[in-house]
């Protein structure tokens, strides 16, 4: 099978702005950038409100083993899938950040033939919507350093400063630095450090953003740190909130793309799946919302991360209810679940884990169906994509359709990885069903709970914890911001996306177990409070293996490496 790269510089693309008409999109709201992109205004989200609304999918996952099961593919593949079946569908999935496309993870584009493309474009840069969002967080803490450096009016404690830096880099020793050595000249002398860009929120700003007036007044709720006496400090009281929202203008307009066979997908923020929301923006799905028949969106990791997020965060700020959700499942990352195989990024899977064995699959039952009931809890109906490898057996993808079957729900094996939306056509009528299915949209708690309850409700509801503990920083931090006006925000709980558990180690659906919370930050223009649970390091390194991210020029000055 040729490379993605070599699919993609194969395809027949559309003009975008033929792509923009056919969803109804006049020229003018288009900003071009080449032949094949282009930037959509927010006006059309006034100019299509009337017409009616598509219906609303979301795919989330299994529990993933480190190198993925294919959700991008999977989603891209399902609304190529619709067209095979007489339906009109928008994709809308995250743009990848450069850091993971060359430290180890390769482009984030989809696969195979499910891929948004240019393939180039969209993993390098893409509008530059990446850049806009350092350059933003940046501007701000260079605000502050500065506050600091000229006499700290706002008596903010050095101790206790939450605004570090970014870069869209895989930079591990940028971790945790120490800024400000050398003269008076050169600032406060205090520790700090970097995350990626992906985690910035800043990135989660622009995603939950609904206009240009909401992303600057979120901006300017940021707490960058808080007094000696516990008071938070905003970017609005540093007046960094409005050159942040200049910088963040064009950022804001959603990026049109479209898939191998010409579906239009939107790739705009992408915010990282275990640190904050997992979700694309809420912009483009209001304007994807009114293009066609089908809206299909992509969530972050598992369905106890992104997806849960999806409904009660994204959801709770965008207004838009969903139909229905796509589970997406491999054989592979059934057959860890059972316990008994090791995956590691870079590296080949253990050839046991290649030989057929339903019986190990069945051993990963419990974590479909606890990802099965994640979805169910939301009162939304969910239906399992058996995303198709080339050395499945047919006998492993019955297991799975049992392991669905057992609770009622359907399965269906998506082959749009080798196949296009051909692949995924039978994917997409078992979707068509399950979407004109009663549903009723719930979200997991109200608004009106504290902090602690809505943290252990997701800890016990979506992950099976039997409570959870609160590591006295935690408490005091939870109490901090309860008295400080936070309490009615929704929680994103940051764990490991490679367990349900907050133990990557952890394979399966275990119950019983505590969440360990080691501390809590306030994301306050994002909207929402964020407990930590063990190590996040939000700056990854690279890979050991060079090869695991080479990307070169060859002799016409053609990329080659990227996969």
């Amino acid at each position: 099978m040729p490379t993605a790269l070599e699919i993609a510089r194969n395809a027949k693309l559309k003009p975008i702005a033929d792509i923009a008409a056919e969803m109804g999109l006049s020229d003018s709201m288009l900003q071009p950038y080449g032949e094949y992109v282009c930037k959509v205004s927010l006006d059309a989200i006034e100019a299509l409100s009337d017409r009616p609304k598509a219906r609303y999918v979301v795919v989330t996952a299994i529990t993933p083993t480190p190198l993925g099961e294919g959700k991008t593919a999977t989603s891209i593949g399902l609304g190529q899938g619709m067209a095979h079946i007489g339906r009109k569908a928008t994709v809308a999935i995250r743009q990848p950040s450069m850091g993971p496309t060359f430290g180890i993870k390769g482009g984030a584009a989809g696969g195979g033939y499910a891929q948004a493309v240019p393939f180039e474009i969209l993993n390098l840069h893409l509008t530059g919507d990446m850049h806009a969002v350092t350059a933003a967080h940046d501007t701000l803490s260079a605000i502050l350093d500065n506050q600091l450096h000229t006499g700290n009016e706002l008596g903010l404690d050095l101790n206790n400063i939450t605004w570090r830096r970014v870069l869209d880099v895989n930079d591990r020793s940028l971790r945790n630095i120490v800024i400000g050595l050398g003269g008076a000249e050169d600032g406060v002398t205090r520790q700090t450090g970097f995350d990626i860009t992906a985690a910035s929120e800043v990135m989660a700003i622009l995603a939950l953003s609904t206009s240009l007036r909401d992303l600057r007044q979120r901006l300017g709720r940021v707490v960058v740190g808080y007094t000696k006496s516990g008071e938070p400090v905003t970017a609005e009281q540093l007046r960094g909130a409005g050159a942040m929202a200049v910088i963040m203008r064009d950022a804001l307009k959603p990026n049109l793309l479209q898939t191998l066979e010409n579906t239009p997908v939107f790739v705009h923020a992408g915010p990282f799946g275990n640190i904050a929301h997992g979700n694309s923006s809420i912009v483009a799905d209001r304007i994807a919302i009114h293009t066609g028949d089908f809206l299909i969106t992509e969530a972050g990791f598992g369905a106890d991360m992104g997806a849960e997020r999806f409904f009660n965060i994204k959801c709770r700020t965008s207004g838009l209810t969903p139909d229905a959700a796509v589970v997406v499942a491999t054989v592979r990352g059934l057959k860890v679940h059972s316990g008994k195989y090791r995956v590691v990024a870079g590296k080949a899977l253990p050839p046991a884990l290649l030989e057929e064995s339903p019986a190990d699959v069945q051993s990963g039952a419990p974590n479909l169906l606890k990802q099965l009931e994640n979805v169910r809890l939301h009162g939304v109906t969910p239906v399992v994509a058996i995303n198709s490898f080339p050395d499945d057996f047919a006998s492993e993808h019955a297991a799975i359709a049992e392991i669905a079957g057992s609770v009622g729900v359907r399965a269906v094996v998506c082959t749009s990885f080798a196949d296009g939306g051909r692949g995924a056509a039978a994917l997409a009528e078992a979707v068509v069903e399950a979407a004109e299915e009663l549903s009723e949209f719930r979200f997991l708690y109200p608004d009106s709970a504290s902090l602690r309850e809505k943290i252990e409700t997701v800890a016990t509801k979506i992950y099976g914890a039997g409570g959870v503990d609160y590591a006295p920083a935690a408490n005091k931090q939870l109490d901090n911001y309860e008295r400080n006006g936070f309490g009615s925000l929704p929680v994103c709980i940051a764990k490991t996306h490679l367990s349900i558990t907050a133990d990557p180690s952890k394979k399966g659906a275990p119950t019983g177990w505590r969440l360990p919370v080691r501390e809590v930050r306030a994301s306050v223009g994002a909207g929402f409070v964020y407990p930590i649970c063990g190590d996040m390091r939000t700056m990854p390194g690279l890979s050991s293996d060079p090869a695991a991210f080479h990307i070169d020029l060859d002799e016409n000055d053609e990329i080659v490496g990227l996969y």
